[in-house]
């Protein structure tokens, strides 16, 4: 038995873990039973979970390690704990996407990202919360219960992936799987200090997410550090049959990409400072705190060899309003299949009403306020004479934005900015403002309508509260996303590194 304490174990990084597992110093039993109990400490008050199923979890880390015993060959990732955000089926294991439309709903199959985490021998410690069918920045949407973020429990964790931010920063999950529609696992990573990486659109399957917006959603690792997300990312990308918009491509060499990125070597590297997003002359809604850190992490960067410019991307100032009416368009058509017919809730149906009546009712309980918004939104885009002037017009500038980045890329290598306006703030401040709730995905909507890649690190605190610092790159370029993001991380460790030194050598 190893002598590391539960402590240990839940504040480890999942390599490290993995590498303790492998080496026969902890056992996945160990492992995944420090983490359960830490949720059932901790998660009353944080918020993270929907569904924990202790004993099939401790079942799983019990066939791992016989499975270890007996010399098979197994991954970098057997083992080691996971947790899943609501939105991804899982076989046998409630999944409601966060609505009560799905209530008690045990789906008959895996997603292919679930499989895919299943094959690698992870152990599902349980499914996070979430906005409802992904649709928000805070996890207040839930049809549930609120997630708190664990730097502030009286402020929100981000979201639409709340629940899977709050479980890795509180020490609930090593990491997560999210997805990301318009920032869900960038925005939520930026405001809980994580890493959160969205990779290229069709790089990882969509088959077995609950749909949101189809054009957009993607799933993703949202870990503590770099090389935690690119071995979760490599463990669920790929082609996929199931996935009509999968690409036939091979994942790009993720894990290695980080661990050339931590030498801290960016010679060459062409970094463009996007003036739309937080630059100057656009600095409304962005916090000071936030735009500080943000300057504070380009210079690191520019130590450490690279070239950084100034990139003006004009249509980038449209994303909002293009990705408000093409999201929900989608919304109002992928959710018309949750009617109280074939599974989920169903309301009213008592031999008096006819089907009609039943649905309605069944949708009426079912949904929640802000996905009937979208849905009511999504549908009159979509509507006869108005379609043209809404929809096709949004459609439009997605094509300007997506013209903006390949313009881009024939200057830099990667682009940068925050990834959210603002820190986290307080629960409550914008239920009643959903203008100011969408503004939170200013930063990341750009890179999930034109598909690139784009990862959010953490660059530091403003007033005490994690800063996200987002880095784009062109689309299947996910390893020159891991070699940034984690040239950045070794940085900031050895400036904290230092300073602590220079500390201590003046307390001395």
């Amino acid at each position: 038995m190893s002598d590391v304490t539960a402590t240990d174990i839940t504040t480890t990084s999942a390599a490290a873990l993995g590498e303790a597992l492998r080496a026969g110093e902890l056992s996945s039993v160990e492992v995944t039973r420090a983490y359960l109990d830490r949720i059932q400490a901790e998660d009353a008050t944080i918020g993270a979970y929907l569904h924990v199923d202790a004993e099939a979890a401790l079942r799983a880390a019990e066939q791992v390690d016989a499975a270890r015993a007996k010399g098979e060959e197994l991954g970098p990732l057997a083992g080691v704990p996971l947790a899943l955000k609501d939105v991804v089926v899982t076989e046998g294991v409630p999944t409601t996407s966060g609505s009560k439309i799905l209530e008690g709903w045990r789906p008959p199959y895996d997603a292919t990202v679930a499989a895919r985490l299943k094959a690698a021998g992870t152990v599902l410690l349980g499914k996070t919360n979430m906005d409802e069918f992904a649709m928000g920045s805070s996890t207040e949407n839930s049809a549930y219960r609120v997630t708190r973020n664990p730097w502030d429990t009286d402020r929100i964790p981000g979201g639409s992936s709340g629940g899977s931010s709050a479980a890795v920063a509180a020490g609930l999950a090593p990491w997560a799987i999210g997805t990301d529609t318009g920032g869900s696992i960038r925005q939520p990573a930026a405001v809980t200090g994580l890493v959160g990486h969205k990779p290229t659109y069709g790089s990882v399957s969509r088959s077995g997410l609950i749909a949101f917006s189809s054009s957009l959603d993607q799933a993703g690792p949202m870990t503590r550090t770099v090389l935690d997300a690119a071995l979760l990312h490599e463990a669920i990308g790929g082609h996929d049959p199931l996935d009509s918009t999968s690409i036939d491509a091979p994942v790009p060499v993720l894990a290695e990409a980080a661990r050339r990125g931590a030498g801290g070597d960016l010679s060459g590297l062409r970094v463009g400072v996007v003036t739309e997003l937080g630059g100057d002359g656009h600095t409304d809604g962005y916090e000071p705190g936030v735009l500080a850190r943000v300057a504070e992490a380009v210079a690191l960067l520019e130590g450490m060899g690279a070239e950084v410019r100034q990139v003006s991307c004009p249509a980038f100032d449209l994303a909002l309003p293009a990705y408000y009416l093409i999201a929900p368009s989608e919304a109002s058509s992928n959710l018309a299949r949750f009617d109280g017919v074939r599974y989920g809730l169903r309301v009213g149906d008592d031999g008096s009403r006819d089907l009609d009546e039943v649905m309605a009712l069944t949708r009426e309980q079912g949904f929640g306020h802000e996905v009937k918004r979208r849905i009511i939104l999504g549908t009159y885009a979509l509507s006869s004479g108005y379609y043209d002037a809404y929809y096709g017009q949004a459609q439009k500038v997605r094509t300007l934005i997506t013209r903006d980045f390949t313009s881009a890329w024939d200057d830099v290598d990667v682009l940068v900015s925050p990834t959210s306006p603002t820190v986290a703030w307080p629960i409550g401040a914008r239920v009643d403002d959903p203008i100011a709730m969408y503004a939170a995905d200013l930063c990341t909507l750009p890179a999930s309508l034109a598909g690139i890649p784009a990862i959010s690190v953490p660059c530091g605190l403003s007033e005490g509260l994690p800063v996200g610092f987002q880095i784009m790159a062109p689309a299947l370029a996910d390893d020159r996303c891991y070699r940034v993001a984690a040239a950045l991380e070794a940085a900031q460790d050895a400036a904290r590194g230092h300073a602590l030194l220079d500390a201590i050598g003046g307390r001395a």
